[in-house]
C-alpha cells in the first residue's frame, strides 16, 4: 500500500514536467517546423502469419489511406508545427528504399518492431521534400504469448497469436530518431496492436466439451469490418473516424503534444529582477518606518525631565544631612 501511494505521489509530482522525446524538448521545438508524414507502410515481410496475406495487405493498404489524413489532422491540431503535411508517393517503394533492416525488440516486456532507415537515402527524400523531418510509421505482424479471455470473462486461453501493430518514428536528415511511438519515456508503459488476427473459439470448446479452445484466424471481411467501426460522439451518433485508428492516432499524438509557451516561461522571469519593481515598494515604505523610529524620542526628554524632579527633593533631606556628622562623632568617641 506505501509503495502504491508512493508511485502516485511521484506521478502527480512529476508529471506535468515529463515530455517523450528522445532530444530536449526545446530542441525538437526549434528544429522540427515542418514535419512531413510518409504514407503509412505496410511491412509485407513481417511476421503476418494470416493464411490470405496477400488479401490482407491490401485492405490494409486501402484503410491506410483512408484513415492516415486523420493523422495528419490531429498534428495540425497540435499547434507545434509550423507545417504538418502528408507526403505523396507510393508507400511500399518509399519503404523499401528506406529501409536498412528491422529488429523484433522486447523492452520493458513490450514487444515490437524496431526500424532502422538508411541515411543518404533518408536525407535525400527530406531534402527533396523541403522537410526539417519525416514521420515514417509502418504496419507489420507480430506473434507474441498472450492471455485472451472470452466475452463472457469466465473463459480465457494463454496461447501464442498473431497481431498488426503499429510503430512510428520522427527522424531528421542524419538518421537521429528524435520521438519513437512505442514510447518508454512515460512512467506507465503501455502499448496496444492494431488488430488482433486471431481468437480462440471458447463456443466450439464448450461445444465439444474441451478445455483447450482451438485458434483461428479472423476472416478479411471481419478484419476489414472491426478496422473500419466508426467512432461515436458525445450524442452517440456515428462519425467519420475509425475507432481503431483512431485509438492509435490518439496514443501518438499524446506523446507529441507539447506547450510551446513553455520554452518562454524560463525567459520571461529572469527579466522581472531587472525591472525591480519589488525595489521601489519598500524604498515607498522607508518614510512610514521613520515616525516609529522617531517615537520613542519624545518618552526619553520625558524621562529626562523626571530626574529633574527628583532633583528639586534633594533640599528637603537637609535635615537628615546635619545628623550626619553628629553620629560621626559619637562613632569617634
Amino acid at each position: 500500500m506505501f509503495r502504491t501511494m508512493l508511485l502516485l505521489s511521484l506521478l502527480l509530482c512529476f508529471g506535468c514536467s515529463q515530455h517523450h522525446f528522445n532530444v530536449p524538448m526545446e530542441n525538437f521545438a526549434e528544429k522540427v517546423k515542418v514535419l512531413g508524414i510518409a504514407p503509412i507502410m505496410v511491412d509485407v515481410d513481417s511476421d503476418i502469419k494470416h493464411p490470405q496475406k496477400d488479401q490482407l495487405v491490401g485492405i490494409i493498404s486501402d484503410l491506410n489511406r483512408k484513415y492516415e489524413p486523420q493523422l495528419v489532422r490531429k498534428l495540425k491540431e497540435t499547434g507545434n508545427f509550423y507545417t504538418a503535411a502528408l507526403l505523396d508517393g507510393d508507400p511500399q517503394r518509399i519503404f523499401s528504399n528506406l529501409l536498412f533492416r528491422r529488429e523484433k525488440r522486447d523492452d520493458a516486456t513490450i514487444q515490437y518492431h524496431k526500424y532502422f532507415w538508411k541515411n543518404s537515402e533518408l536525407r535525400e527524400y527530406l531534402q527533396k521534400n523541403n522537410l526539417d523531418a519525416v514521420m515514417l510509421i509502418v504496419v507489420g505482424g507480430l506473434s507474441k504469448t498472450d492471455r485472451i479471455y472470452s466475452s463472457n470473462l469466465l473463459s480465457s486461453m494463454t496461447s501464442d497469436y498473431n497481431y498488426l501493430i503499429m510503430t512510428a518514428q520522427i527522424v531528421d536528415g542524419n538518421g537521429n530518431v528524435l520521438w519513437e511511438y512505442p514510447n518508454f519515456r512515460r512512467r506507465i508503459l503501455t502499448y496496444y496492436p492494431l488488430i488482433n488476427l486471431q481468437y480462440p473459439d471458447f463456443s466450439e470448446a464448450e461445444a465439444n466439451l474441451t478445455a483447450a479452445a482451438s485458434i483461428k484466424f479472423k476472416t478479411l471481411e471481419g478484419i476489414q469490418r472491426k478496422l473500419d467501426q466508426k467512432r461515436q460522439d458525445l450524442l452517440l451518433r456515428e462519425t467519420q473516424e475509425s475507432e481503431v485508428y483512431g485509438a492509435q492516432f490518439d496514443e501518438i499524438i499524446s506523446f507529441i503534444k507539447y506547450d510551446p509557451n513553455s520554452d518562454k516561461k524560463p525567459k520571461t522571469t529572469p527579466a522581472e529582477p531587472k525591472a525591480q519593481p519589488a525595489d521601489k515598494r519598500p524604498a515607498a515604505q522607508e518614510p512610514a518606518k521613520v515616525p516609529s523610529v522617531q517615537q520613542p524620542a519624545t518618552p526619553t526628554a520625558e524621562a529626562v525631565n523626571a530626574p529633574v524632579v527628583e532633583i528639586t527633593r534633594v533640599p528637603k533631606l537637609e535635615p537628615s544631612t546635619t545628623e550626619i556628622p553628629a553620629a560621626s562623632n559619637e562613632a569617634v568617641k
